[in-house]
């Protein structure tokens, strides 16, 4: 695999998994009510447990995007 190559899946996955993200973030924000009762039927959830889940999911997830695409990607781009 090039360096050209792997800079350009970098770069994509980035922009895939940052709109996975924002996705994410809508849904919780504009439909959260609607989210909250799904899940309730499935897990014994309360809905200070549910945000929490959700935002430090959400935290989790753009901190692994960011260390392991959005950084190495501009360390790519800097030795290229």
């Amino acid at each position: 695999m090039t360096v050209d190559l792997l800079r350009e899946v970098l770069g994509w996955s980035s922009i895939i998994h940052m709109g996975l993200l924002l996705w994410w973030a809508l849904w919780f924000m504009l439909a959260h009510d609607l989210m909250y009762s799904m899940h309730k039927r499935w897990f014994n959830i309360s809905e200070k447990r549910f945000d929490l889940v959700n935002y430090a999911g959400m935290a989790l997830y753009k901190i692994t995007i960011i260390v392991l695409n959005i950084v190495p990607y501009f360390a790519l781009r800097i030795i290229a």
